[in-house]
């Protein structure tokens, strides 16, 4: 399943789970530290009928609540709509239980941590951060010029 910073950039109203949005994976983080040969993708990541292997599938409700404000706000200009995937919250408590479960994997916990950096940041600003990708694939967050 994928995690990090994307964005939503294709609305499937056919879609076989009832109504399902698309997100940009593999973005350029995923590119980068993820499978050369297959990185994955066409990924509906969020969609009706409640069944999923590997999505996060909500309420045929839920996903018409959440489906009419993407193209509310995509229909008001908005051409970037950014979803953040997380593990876990990524709080002090929640990193440490990842890494509890995943003992031995020092570098999808590293990449958990600098999730967390962004992560951080939302909580504390309740803001979206501004999000970059560095050359060797993890997320940095520049300071906003607003």
């Amino acid at each position: 399943m994928p995690e990090g910073f994307y964005e939503l950039d294709w609305f499937n109203p056919q879609s076989n789970f009832f109504l399902s949005l698309h997100i940009n994976y593999p973005n350029a983080s995923d590119r980068i530290l993820g499978s050369r040969k297959n990185p994955g993708g066409d990924i509906f990541f969020l969609h009706g009928s409640c069944a999923s292997i590997g999505c996060i599938p909500i309420t045929d409700d839920g996903i018409k609540e959440v489906y009419w404000l993407a193209v509310q706000v995509r229909n008001l200009g908005q051409r970037h709509l950014p979803i953040q995937i997380f593990p876990a919250r990524l709080t002090d408590a929640g990193l440490k239980a990842l890494a509890t479960t995943h003992p031995g994997q020092s570098a999808l916990i590293a990449f958990w941590g600098n999730l967390k950096e962004g992560y951080d940041l939302l909580e504390k600003n309740h803001r979206l951060p501004r999000v970059k990708t560095r050359a060797d694939g993890a997320y940095a967050f520049p300071p906003s010029s607003s």
